[in-house]
């Protein structure tokens, strides 16, 4: 997950979120001793990385769990190595381990 260095919280601006309790709850244990204010922060700037269009997964095989055929509705950029995915070429959208669904091209995870 994209991690921005780290802010000093007197440089952050105060915001007021509600929560359910049992949603509190879970990120507090998921989030271990990063705290679970920094991780919703990090779950924010990567759904505003996702949005924008400046997010690149950086994955590596061992981190792809399946894979499913599929064909470009736009330009993509294949997740592993970079290349270029037109649009209507076939392409493949891969399963992380983290449960990203990420742009494959067909030949990036060929043997």
């Amino acid at each position: 997950m994209y991690t921005l260095s780290r802010t000093a919280t007197t440089e952050m601006e105060v915001t007021s979120i509600r929560l359910e309790r049992e949603l509190k709850e879970k990120l507090k244990d998921l989030a271990g001793n990063q705290g679970y204010q920094a991780l919703i922060r990090d779950v924010l700037w990567h759904y505003v990385q996702q949005k924008s269009g400046d997010y690149q997964p950086q994955v590596s095989r061992d981190q792809i769990r399946a894979s499913a055929s599929a064909i470009a509705q736009r330009e993509e950029r294949c997740a592993l190595t970079g290349t270029v995915i037109k649009p209507q070429e076939p392409m493949l959208l891969g399963l992380t381990t983290t449960g990203e669904m990420i742009p494959l091209s067909v030949s990036s995870l060929a043997s």
